[in-house]
C-alpha cells in the first residue's frame, strides 16, 4: 500500500510538473531582440582614478535628465555625481551635452568628453569638452568641420592631443592652443590612425603614444598609394553612390608602414630605421619608462616571426632585445609592460605551447617564467610592483571558463581569487589592491563586484533571473567527447525544456570554428537558441581543432589549410549526436555568421550525408577574397600555398552541395565582402543547385538598424523550422 502511494504521488509531481511547463511561455524573436529585461543591468565605462582609491562610472541622472559621471569611494562606500551633461552646456538655452565617452586626467583633476563613438573599435570622436573639478571650468574643442577623435590628456594632464582628419594635432590646456604636428596627411596619408586591415586584424586602436615625459608624440605614418581600393555600392540614391574604402586582399600591396617621433615643442620628427624590407607590419609601438626610448614589435610578411626593438628616438636606430619564432603563426597580445622601479619588462609568449607570460630584463635576458601549465593566460590586467604581484585572467580551471589570478613575479603564490566557475572580466589598475570583478555564467545570473585583496567589500550590481521565471527556460550543459582519432573535444548542449529521453530531437549545430576563437563557454546566453529549444531542438555546438584556449600543437593544426579540420570535427560532432538515442540522425543541421557562415556551407558541400541543412550568414567563400592579414596569417602567401587555398574554397566543392541552404549578406559588409556570396551563387547556378538566399541592402557585416535583426532571425527560424 505504501508504494502505491509512493508512485501515486510520483505520477501527480510528473502531471503536475508537466501542467506547469505547458503553462510556461515562450520567447518570441521581437522579445529577445528589444526587451531590456533579458539582458541585466551592468556597470557601464568603469574608471579607476586617485590612484586606485576610487572609480566613477556613466548612468543616467534623472534630476538633470542627463547622463553624468558618478563616483564610489571604495573606503567610505560613498556615491556621489560628478558632472552631469548639463553640466557641460554653454548656456542654459542649449541641451545637455549627449557624451558617449569619458577619461580622467592623469593627476584625476580633470575629465575629457567625447560626443561621439566612432562604429569600429569604439573610437571616441567629435567635440571634445574638457571639465575642471576643482574649479570648476569648461573648455570646448569643437569639431566644426573636420573630423576629429582619439583624444588623450598627455602624462603631466596639461595637453591634449588628438587626430584631425589625417593628422596629429596637440592642445595645450593652459595657453588655449592649438598646434599641428603633422602636415602630410591627405586621406592616402595616414598619421595617427590605421587602414582597414590595420585596425581590423592587428587589433590596435590608437595610432600615436605620449612618452612619459609628455614632450614627444610616438605615431604610425602608413602610405596607402600601392593598396588596392574597393568601391562598395550603397544602394541609397537614384544612381546610387558607393563607399571607397583600401583593402588588401591575399598578396596584395599593404600600406607602407613607417614610426616617427614629433617633438611637441620643435614640430619636427624623427623617423626610426625600420630596416629596408618596407613588406612588414608593426602592429605595436609603445614608450619604455625612458622618454628616449622607443619600444617596436616588428612582425614580418608571413607573422610567423616578431622583433621587439628598442629604439632611440633622437637618432632613430634601434637594437633587437627579443624575437619569437613559429612554425605556424605568431598572435600579438597587449601584455608588454614595463615596470617603473626597476629595469625589467612582462611579455607574454606561446614559446613553451601555451600562452604565458615571462620577466626579462631590459637587455632582453629572460629573468624566469611567471606562469606555467598546460592553460592560458588570457589577459594581463595589472601590476603591484609594490607587493610583487601581477594579476591577470586564464583559463586554468578549464578552457570552458576564465577566472581571475594573481602570482609573484618569481611565480610563487599562484592563488585564483575568483571562486564559482563561469566567466570573469576584471577592472584594476596597477598598484591597488582594489578590483570590480563582473561574473557571468550560462545557467546563473550575472552580478558585479567590488574587492579589496581577497576579500569582497560589496555587491555593486546583482542580476536575478526573474525576466524568465513565466518562460520554459532549458539549460545549458558541457560536455566532451572522444573523436574516431581520440582527440577529446569540449563541446555544449542546449535541451528542451521538456526533454524526454525516449523522444527523437532535431539537432541544430552552431559553429563559429575559426583559428584560436572559442564559443564553448561558460558565460552569457543566447536567448534565440533557447527560443529554438523551446520549439523543440538541441542546440548543439563544439570547439573543434585549431579553435583556443588548448596550446600551439591544437591550435596550429590548421595552418594551411583551412577549413579541412573544421569540418572533419564538425562530422565527428554529428557522430557523437548519432549515437545518442534521443537525437534523430536525420534531422541535423548547422549554421553560423562569418567565419562560421564559411564553415557552415563548406561542410554542406563536403559533408552532406551528415547535415541536413545550413544558414550562412556573412560568409568567405574562398579566400583568396579576404584581407590579407587575416588569411595570410593562417593560409601563407597565396602563390606558396595554391592547393591549400584551392581546397578551402567552399566555391571549389559547390556542386556537392545537396542539403537546403540558406545564405544571407549584407551588401554594404566591408568586412566580408558581398562578392563572397555573389561569387558562390554563381557557383550554384552552374551546378544547377537550387537554394534560398537574402541580401539586407545597405547593411554590413553586423547586419543591423532599425527592425533589421527582428527580420533576419525571423527569416532563419522559417527556414530551421521548415527545413529541419
Amino acid at each position: 500500500m505504501k508504494k502505491i502511494m509512493n508512485i501515486s504521488v510520483l505520477f501527480l509531481l510528473i502531471i503536475s510538473f508537466s501542467v506547469n511547463l505547458a503553462q510556461k511561455k515562450t520567447f518570441t524573436v521581437k522579445e529577445i531582440q528589444t526587451n531590456p529585461a533579458f539582458y541585466g543591468k551592468s556597470l557601464s565605462g568603469v574608471k579607476w582614478f586617485d590612484s586606485g582609491k576610487k572609480f566613477s562610472f556613466m548612468k543616467f541622472d534623472t534630476v538633470s535628465s542627463s547622463m553624468a559621471i558618478f563616483e564610489h569611494d571604495v573606503k567610505s562606500g560613498a556615491e556621489k555625481i560628478i558632472v552631469t551633461g548639463k553640466d557641460l552646456q554653454i548656456d542654459d538655452d542649449q541641451p545637455a551635452v549627449r557624451f558617449r565617452y569619458y577619461q580622467w586626467s592623469p593627476d584625476s583633476k580633470k575629465i575629457l568628453f567625447a560626443t561621439y563613438l566612432l562604429p569600429r573599435y569604439s573610437k571616441p570622436g567629435g567635440d571634445f569638452y574638457i571639465y575642471n573639478i576643482e574649479e570648476p571650468s569648461l573648455q570646448i574643442i569643437k569639431e566644426e568641420n573636420h573630423k576629429q577623435w582619439v583624444p588623450q590628456f598627455s602624462p603631466d594632464s596639461k595637453k591634449i592631443a588628438f587626430v584631425k582628419d589625417d593628422n596629429i594635432f596637440v592642445y595645450d590646456l593652459d595657453e588655449e592652443t592649438e598646434t599641428q604636428l603633422t602636415t602630410d596627411g591627405n586621406g592616402i596619408i595616414l598619421n595617427g590612425h590605421f587602414d582597414w586591415v590595420y585596425q581590423e586584424e592587428l587589433g590596435v586602436k590608437q595610432g600615436w603614444k605620449w612618452s612619459p615625459d609628455s614632450k614627444k608624440i610616438a605615431f604610425w605614418r602608413l602610405d596607402q598609394s600601392k593598396e588596392p581600393e574597393i568601391k562598395i555600392a550603397k544602394w541609397d540614391s537614384l544612381y546610387f553612390n558607393f563607399l571607397t574604402l583600401r583593402y588588401p586582399k591575399v598578396g596584395a600591396h599593404n600600406a607602407i608602414v613607417k614610426i616617427g617621433v614629433v617633438n611637441v615643442e620643435s614640430k619636427k620628427t624623427k623617423w626610426m630605421d625600420l630596416g629596408e624590407n618596407e613588406d612588414i607590419y608593426i602592429p605595436r609601438i609603445k614608450f619604455t619608462n625612458n622618454s628616449d626610448i622607443l619600444s617596436v614589435q616588428r612582425l614580418n610578411r608571413l607573422q610567423n616571426h616578431l622583433e621587439l626593438l628598442f629604439y632611440d628616438v633622437n637618432t632613430g636606430k634601434g637594437k633587437r632585445v627579443l624575437d619569437e619564432k613559429s612554425d605556424a603563426w605568431i598572435d600579438v597580445h597587449d601584455d608588454l609592460r614595463f615596470l617603473k622601479k626597476s629595469s625589467r619588462f612582462i611579455w607574454s609568449s606561446e614559446r613553451d605551447g601555451y600562452l604565458h607570460l615571462y620577466l626579462f630584463n631590459n637587455n632582453g635576458s629572460l629573468l624566469n617564467q611567471i606562469t606555467k601549465g598546460n592553460w592560458e593566460v588570457k589577459k594581463l590586467v595589472a601590476v603591484d610592483e609594490d607587493n610583487n604581484k601581477i594579476y591577470f585572467t586564464a583559463d586554468e580551471r578549464n578552457p570552458v571558463n576564465l577566472d581571475f589570478y594573481s602570482v609573484n613575479f618569481n611565480g610563487a603564490n599562484f592563488t585564483r581569487l575568483s571562486k564559482e566557475p563561469g566567466y570573469y572580466s576584471v577592472s584594476m589598475t596597477d598598484n591597488s589592491q582594489n578590483y570590480i570583478l563582473t561574473y557571468s555564467s550560462a545557467n546563473n545570473p550575472s552580478k558585479t563586484m567590488l574587492f579589496k585583496g581577497k576579500t569582497k567589500v560589496k555587491d555593486l550590481v546583482v542580476n536575478d533571473f526573474s525576466a524568465f521565471e513565466d518562460y520554459a527556460m532549458p539549460v545549458k550543459q558541457f560536455l566532451t567527447f572522444k573523436t574516431s582519432d581520440g582527440v577529446k573535444l569540449n563541446a555544449f548542449m542546449i535541451k528542451p525544456p521538456d526533454f524526454d529521453e525516449d523522444k527523437k530531437y532535431p539537432v541544430l549545430f552552431y559553429n563559429y570554428s575559426g583559428p584560436g576563437s572559442q564559443i564553448v563557454l561558460d558565460s552569457r546566453r543566447n536567448l534565440w537558441h533557447y527560443m529554438l529549444a523551446q520549439k523543440g531542438y538541441i542546440i548543439f555546438g563544439l570547439d573543434n581543432r585549431g579553435t583556443g584556449g588548448r596550446g600551439t600543437k591544437f591550435k596550429h593544426l590548421v595552418y594551411k589549410n583551412l577549413g579541412h579540420w573544421e569540418v572533419n570535427d564538425l562530422v565527428e560532432g554529428a557522430k557523437y549526436l548519432r549515437s545518442l538515442s534521443y537525437v534523430d540522425s536525420n534531422r541535423i543541421g548547422i549554421w553560423g555568421w562569418s567565419y562560421g557562415g564559411y564553415t557552415s556551407a563548406l561542410t554542406l558541400a563536403e559533408a552532406p550525408g551528415y547535415f541536413k541543412m545550413a544558414v550562412s550568414v556573412a560568409p568567405v567563400t574562398d579566400w583568396k577574397f579576404y584581407d590579407d592579414i587575416y588569411t595570410e596569417r593562417y593560409m601563407s602567401l597565396p602563390n606558396l600555398n595554391p592547393e591549400g587555398y584551392k581546397t578551402s574554397s567552399v566555391i571549389e566543392h559547390a556542386g556537392n552541395i545537396k542539403g537546403k541552404l540558406l545564405l544571407i549578406h549584407g551588401t554594404a559588409d566591408d568586412n566580408v565582402h558581398f562578392q563572397n556570396s555573389v561569387e558562390l551563387v554563381n557557383a550554384l547556378i552552374a551546378n544547377n543547385i537550387q537554394f534560398t538566399t537574402m541580401y539586407y541592402p545597405g547593411r554590413n557585416h553586423s547586419i543591423y538598424g532599425g527592425n533589421t535583426r527582428i527580420h533576419l532571425f525571423t527569416l532563419i527560424t522559417n527556414f530551421i523550422l521548415k527545413n529541419l
